[in-house]
C-alpha cells in the first residue's frame, strides 16, 4: 500500500450517476465521482456533477474543497450557503437540504461514515 496518493482524475476510472429520481428538484445533473480511497468508513476522491438541484440528506461527516464551478448549498431552515472555487467546508451528519448545482462544479472530498 502507498502512504502517499496524489489526489488526481488521471488513471482513475470514474463512476457516473445522478441523484435519486424521488430527491431531483429540477435538471439532469449527471454526477462523476473518481473514488479514490475506500478504507473503514472513510471516502476520499473528486466528485464532479452538471448543473441541477435535489434534496440532500447527510448520515455521514463530509469534507470538501471546491476546485471550480458554483454551487448554493441550502439548509432546510432555508439558510443559503454559496460555494465557490477556492471554498472548504464541513458538513456534520444531520444536515438536510438542497444542492443546486448553477456551473458545473468539481470538489475534492472526505467523507467518514458513523
Amino acid at each position: 500500500m502507498t502512504l502517499i496518493q496524489r489526489v488526481t482524475r488521471i488513471g482513475s476510472v470514474p463512476e457516473t450517476g445522478g441523484p435519486a429520481p424521488d430527491r431531483l428538484i429540477s435538471g439532469n445533473p449527471v454526477h462523476t465521482t473518481w473514488n479514490l480511497e475506500e478504507t473503514d468508513g472513510l471516502y476520499c476522491g473528486l466528485w464532479q456533477s452538471t448543473p441541477g438541484k435535489w434534496r440532500v440528506v447527510y448520515a455521514e461527516w463530509e469534507y470538501f474543497h471546491i476546485i471550480s464551478g458554483y454551487s448554493i448549498l441550502t439548509s432546510a431552515d432555508g439558510t443559503v450557503t454559496q460555494l465557490h472555487a477556492g471554498d472548504s467546508l464541513i458538513i456534520r451528519p444531520g444536515f438536510e437540504g438542497t444542492w443546486e448545482v448553477v456551473e458545473t462544479t468539481l470538489k475534492d472530498y472526505v467523507i467518514r461514515t458513523w
